[in-house]
């Protein structure tokens, strides 16, 4: 096994990582944004009103892409799967 293989592992389970993250992430960071501006423009302070809706859009967002979450980390973890006998030797 050499450097080179390692790095390439390495770097595919990172961006591996941020792929499956990025819906997620994207969404609370939109909606976190809107109810910020929202909260700045009305001057409504209250810490319900930004955790609900965030938590909401998060389960929406799992639900319509968790499938394919699952599926690529599945595809991924085969891969690794089958990479075990090229690291052994």
């Amino acid at each position: 096994m050499s450097i080179g293989f390692v790095v390439t592992l390495l770097r595919n389970s990172i961006f591996q990582t941020l792929i499956l993250a990025a819906p997620v992430l994207l969404v609370a960071m939109t909606i976190g944004l809107i109810i910020s501006i929202f909260q700045a423009t009305t001057s409504i302070q209250d810490q319900s009103l930004t955790f609900v809706p965030k938590i909401m859009a998060i389960f929406m967002t799992l639900g319509l892409v968790g499938a394919w979450m699952l599926n690529s980390l599945m595809n991924y973890t085969v891969t690794l799967f089958e990479l075990i006998p090229s690291m052994a030797g």
